[in-house]
């Protein structure tokens, strides 16, 4: 009996949130649509007054930790290489505080080339060996690491740019580095109060 009334309540209520769905969707998607205008040709089409899908959907999924962005014009981002985002939105081989986006995980070659004309791919979240001046056995205690360039790094926050924490010593100036694109920004963020 109280497993009936238990889910009899759960059938209602679930009934009540899909009423409030229909009637709540159908006005914002007049007002969304009325504000965007007409859908250019090649432009995706999506059905706002939907609530649920009523066919299938195919999605656009990357696989694993990996991105791919635009090299600056004229230059060249080695395999292997922190890649750091300019001002203006191109990537290029880290400099002393860009905004971490990954290790390139192939050349990108754009020596002569227009911003843009090259992509290169990066690992935007992993674990990396690298060798980090002044570390010691004492950094297992997870610190910060930053990047001064594409291939110098440290633990001094100075106008270096964060990339990571320090997983595990490995030994004198090697450690394993845990790096991630999303937490660098949030380290960012957090230091100028933003978070």
């Amino acid at each position: 009996m109280k497993k009936t009334l238990l889910v009899a309540g759960g059938l209602t209520l679930l009934a009540a949130c899909f009423a409030l769905v229909t009637i709540v969707v159908p006005d914002i998607s007049a007002h969304t649509i009325a504000a965007i205008g007409p859908l250019d040709h090649g432009a995706v089409s999506v059905d706002l007054a939907m609530a649920t899908l009523a066919v299938n959907a195919l999605r656009d999924y990357q696989l694993g930790d990996n991105e791919e962005y635009p090299v600056i014009a004229d230059d060249i981002i080695y395999q292997g290489a922190a890649v750091g985002e300019n001002a203006s939105g191109y990537s290029r081989p880290l400099q002393a505080g860009d905004p971490f986006q990954g290790f390139a995980e192939a050349m990108a070659d754009n020596a002569g080339g227009a911003a843009g004309a090259v992509n290169v791919n990066v690992k935007a979240r992993g674990r990396v060996v690298l060798a980090i001046s002044a570390i010691g056995i004492t950094a297992n205690d997870r610190p910060v690491v930053y990047a001064s360039d594409d291939n110098t790094f440290t633990l001094t926050a100075s106008t270096n740019s964060p990339i990571g924490r320090v997983s595990r010593w490995v030994s004198t100036g090697v450690a394993v580095v845990e790096f991630d694109a999303s937490m660098a920004a949030e380290i960012v963020a957090r230091a100028a109060g933003d978070v």
